[in-house]
This record gives C-alpha cells, sequence and structure tokens, in this order.
C-alpha cells in the first residue's frame, strides 16, 4: 500500500498538514484546495491512476480555501512548487503574465487529449499563446436558499433587487435577530455588487488600459452603500459577526448547519458543500437571478472553476500530464471524479457522466449551471478583479467600517485611491 502526504481532516474541517516531500524518479506531488468531497473525489481518482500506472506513485498534498495561495506562493517562490497544482485563473497575471510562470501543456499533447475541450475554454488558461492551465470546469456565482428556513418565515424565493431587501426586516420579525435572508463572505459581496453595478450601469469595475477602477468617485460609494444597506435592513450579517464565530469555512458554522443563514450567494460548483452540511432534512434550492429592469447583462462572475497546471520546476512533465489527462478524460478518473469539480468541460466526461445520470438537472451545480448558461453575460470579468492585494484591501476596509472607524464615504474615498495604486502596480 502506498503512503501519500495528505492533509489532515480533523472533524469537518479541511486543515492542510502541509509537509515537505523529496520526490523520488517514479514520484508525483499534487496539490489543491476544497471541501471534503473534493478531497475525497481526487483522492479516489488518483488511487485509479495509481493503478493504471504501478511505477508512478503520487503524492497528494490538499487543504481548505483559506491560506491555499499564500502556501503556493511560498512553494513557486522557492520553486518547490508540485509537479500538478490546482490554479485559479486570477493567479495567472501573478505567476505567469508573461506565459512562463508554468509549462505548456500544449507540449505534451501526445498523453493529454486536449480536443476534449473547446478552444475558447483553452483560451482562458493561455497567457502569451502558452497553454499555463487547463480548465476543468466552468462556474459563476447565483443565489441558492435553505428552502425551510423560507418556507419557515412565510416567503417565496426573491425575484428581483427589491425582494431581497425588503426579506431582511421580515426574517428579524418573524424569526429573530439571528436569522438572515442572506450569508456573504468578502469575495462574495465583491462579486454581487459588482454584478448589480454591472446591470445599472452596463459597465465592468476595472479599467485594464486606464490600469485604474472603471467607476467615478459616486459608482464606488455607492458601490459600497449597497453593503451597509443590507446590514441595516438586516439582509446579511456585519463581517464583524461573522467573525465572531471563528475562522471556519462558512459553511461549517453552526448558524449555516442550523439554518439561520438562509442563502448563499456561491459558485455553483460549490454550492453541494453547502447543502450537505446543512441539518437534515434542511436543504437548499436554486434562487432565481435578480436583474435590473432595462438590464443587458447579469454582470456574472464567470470564469473556469478551477484549472489544473503543471509546475514550471517539474522535471516529470510527462507524468504530470498523464496524471491530468487520467483525471479529465479517462473514465476510470472522471467517474471517481463525479461532480465534485464541477460540471466537467471534457467532452468525453460530460458525455459519460451524462448518460450514467451523475449530471442531472437534479444536481443542484448542474441547475445553477443551467441558469448560468441562460443568462446574459458579454462584459468579461478581468482577471485584476480578484488581485489578492485589491480584495484585502477591500476587506480590511469592511472591517473597518464595521468597527465603527470609518464612515462609508470615508471607506469610498480610501478605497478608489489604493485600489487605482494596487492596479497600475499589477497591471504595467
Amino acid at each position: 500500500m502506498k503512503i501519500k502526504t495528505i492533509a489532515l481532516l480533523v472533524g469537518m474541517a479541511s486543515i492542510g498538514s502541509m509537509i515537505s516531500v523529496n520526490a523520488s524518479a517514479d514520484e508525483l506531488r499534487m496539490s489543491w484546495w476544497g471541501g471534503n468531497s473534493r478531497h475525497k473525489a481526487t483522492n479516489a481518482a488518483v488511487d485509479e491512476f495509481e493503478k493504471a500506472n504501478p511505477s508512478i506513485e503520487v503524492k497528494t498534498e490538499y487543504t481548505g480555501w483559506g491560506g491555499h495561495l499564500q502556501r503556493l506562493t511560498t512553494q513557486i517562490a522557492g520553486n518547490t512548487e508540485p509537479d500538478v497544482m490546482q490554479t485559479n485563473w486570477n493567479w495567472m497575471p501573478i505567476f505567469s503574465a508573461k506565459g512562463n510562470g508554468f509549462k505548456d501543456l500544449r507540449e505534451y499533447a501526445d498523453v493529454l487529449d486536449l480536443t476534449q475541450f473547446d478552444e475558447s475554454a483553452l483560451a482562458a488558461g493561455t497567457n502569451n499563446g502558452k497553454l499555463n492551465a487547463i480548465p476543468i470546469s466552468m462556474a459563476a456565482r447565483v443565489f441558492y436558499f435553505n428552502k425551510d428556513t423560507w418556507a419557515k418565515v412565510g416567503l417565496r424565493f426573491p425575484t428581483n433587487w427589491d425582494e431581497i431587501m425588503a426579506a431582511g426586516p421580515i426574517f428579524k420579525e418573524k424569526l429573530g435577530d439571528n436569522y438572515f435572508p442572506l450569508i456573504l463572505e468578502t469575495n462574495d459581496l465583491l462579486g454581487m455588487a459588482r454584478s448589480y453595478m454591472v446591470q445599472k450601469y452596463g459597465i465592468g469595475m476595472i479599467d485594464e488600459a486606464g490600469e485604474k477602477l472603471a467607476y467615478s468617485d459616486a459608482q464606488i460609494l455607492e458601490f459600497f452603500k449597497l453593503y451597509t444597506n443590507m446590514v441595516d435592513n438586516h439582509v446579511i450579517p456585519s463581517t464583524k459577526y461573522i467573525a465572531s464565530f471563528g475562522a471556519a469555512n462558512m459553511y461549517e458554522h453552526k448558524p449555516w448547519i442550523d439554518g439561520e443563514w438562509g442563502g448563499i450567494y456561491m459558485w455553483n460548483s460549490a454550492v453541494n458543500k453547502y447543502n450537505n452540511n446543512l441539518k437534515p432534512p434542511m436543504s437548499l434550492g436554486l434562487g432565481f437571478y435578480p436583474q435590473l429592469p432595462g438590464a443587458t447583462d447579469a454582470g456574472l462572475f464567470y470564469k473556469p472553476a478551477q484549472m489544473f497546471s503543471i509546475g514550471k520546476n517539474s522535471d516529470k512533465p510527462r507524468e504530470a500530464a498523464m496524471l491530468i489527462n487520467f483525471i479529465l478524460n479517462e473514465p476510470a478518473g472522471y467517474k471517481a471524479m463525479g461532480l465534485a469539480r464541477g460540471v466537467p468541460l471534457s467532452l468525453a466526461a460530460r458525455r459519460a457522466l451524462a448518460l450514467d445520470g451523475t449530471i442531472s438537472d437534479t444536481d443542484l451545480s448542474v441547475a445553477g449551471l443551467a441558469q448560468i448558461n441562460d443568462l446574459p453575460k458579454n462584459i468579461k470579468v478581468s482577471p485584476y478583479f480578484e488581485n489578492p492585494k485589491l480584495v484585502s484591501l477591500f476587506k480590511g476596509l469592511i472591517e473597518k467600517m464595521d468597527q465603527g472607524q470609518m464612515t462609508v464615504e470615508e471607506v469610498a474615498k480610501d478605497y478608489k485611491k489604493q485600489a487605482n495604486r494596487i492596479l497600475r502596480k499589477a497591471i504595467k
């Protein structure tokens, strides 16, 4: 039995125990982030790969989302990154702006079947003409609501922005101070506010050509006031309130498990881990996507859910490409994976999983993707939108506002000044 370097799973939490590995000639290292369902499925697919390729051992390193980028950044800086790694679409400008931060996957097309992927999907992982990453699935954030909690409060799922805002006081009146229609973390809040602004003004948030925010001072203020209005109307809890429950994943917090937080704005590819952690018999249902009257774009943050890349320092890139191909394109791999990484982009996997019933309209991630595919989404999201420094700035200012240290007007002004400085350095 092969021994792998893996993350320790404590209770329901996914806690990474990163152990330094000196790989031998027949060893690969593979890393990813996710929840327990993704860990289990990916390890199962890796086991199948090892059965089919007994001369290759794969050491797996996996964590939850929190801290994963920091760990990977340290590994890449020290030239100790894994052979195969799950990467995020917006990391490409950070690690491979000129296309030389990862191996060019097209060089291994003899063992990695790229014909199973649409060229438009592969373009999302291409930098300076080099295929640095292969998208696994596509995703966007949509609304899911706790069917039992909303039935308990006596409301149907909201169909527009006004109904979302109006639900807050009703939740408070009928269920008490601890119940909220929605729960939003920093990135969710950013994505939802952008969606609203795109619908209203028809422009994205980042002006790449100008290396700055695309919004005026008044629009940035409106962007932040969407958050304060939702908190003031009891639609969402403040970041201060959420922080009082500790640093666990949101789906592991007791208010989520007990149904006090009545909905999420979440990636369709990640929704099942939220649904699975609800106290039975509670379950989530897909909500309507709110759109302002006259809006020509839903403002979705539509992007690859995750991608696979091969480290530029890997001395076994062909074997690494074989592993990626096995998981994405070969029956034993994609059947073990199922929908743990979303609806697969691989044509072979998608056809087979549809035929055996794995891809079903009753699955929340599949239903969410169908809604996403039907919504207008012509305004592309800049890869700098979730620049880590930009996100950290947003999070820090929201927290200062929640602590009463800054007004929303001060936050908006400071955000624009610092964000433009960050973008000038990141885009140049």
